[in-house]
């Protein structure tokens, strides 16, 4: 994404054919690269249409009302309230998607995408990452949670950076219940399985 507190030790990050390594966050974003962080960020001050149509080209309330009914949400009681401490993190999680999707980004980056969320917010990220991926975006999860691999088509195991397997969702799925292979992070098991 270009956040000042990651950078890129070797390689090329290539978008639609181009070279993005020296993109900006703003030119990542207006190519169509989103990224939805697992803690959602608060914007005390900022109405929840506001920040819907942040990064919409088109400002409308029906785009801002159909975005949040997407994600569960009604229209009359959110919309004009502030993006603030008074929301809950399942709130501020399913406002952010509802920013998503009305932007309609062509890669979506979702980081940890159930964190911290109750169960009626989860049922919500899971449809609207279907409905995304259904609009013809790119969707990379980055996840712990056999649940949201399952939402997958195709899946990665890093560790320490590097990618150690690759595969089916089913085949990935296997890591999390408890099987672990050889990798030269600092904190790998001594076997090759572990009870967890």
């Amino acid at each position: 994404m270009g956040l000042s507190d990651y950078r890129r030790i070797e390689g090329e990050i290539i978008f639609e054919g181009k070279v993005i390594n020296n993109y900006s966050i703003t030119d990542r974003a207006k190519a169509g690269i989103t990224l939805v962080f697992q803690e959602p960020a608060r914007f005390e001050g900022l109405s929840v249409k506001d920040f819907v149509l942040s990064g919409v080209k088109d400002k409308n309330d029906k785009i801002a009302k159909e975005s949040l009914l997407k994600v569960g949400l009604d229209p009359e009681k959110y919309i004009n309230r502030s993006v603030d401490k008074t929301l809950s993190g399942g709130e501020r999680k399913r406002i952010e998607l509802a920013s998503v999707y009305a932007m309609n980004p062509k890669l979506l980056i979702m980081d940890e995408p159930d964190s911290g969320v109750d169960m009626d917010s989860i049922k919500y990220i899971f449809d609207i990452i279907k409905e995304i991926k259904d609009k013809g975006s790119t969707i990379i999860l980055v996840t712990h949670s056999a649940e949201v691999l399952k939402r997958a088509d195709h899946a990665f195991l890093i560790c320490g950076g590097q990618i150690v397997d690759k595969g089916s969702v089913s085949k990935m799925a296997k890591y999390f219940s408890g099987k672990c292979i050889p990798c030269k992070h600092i904190g790998k098991p001594e076997e090759k399985e572990f009870k967890v």
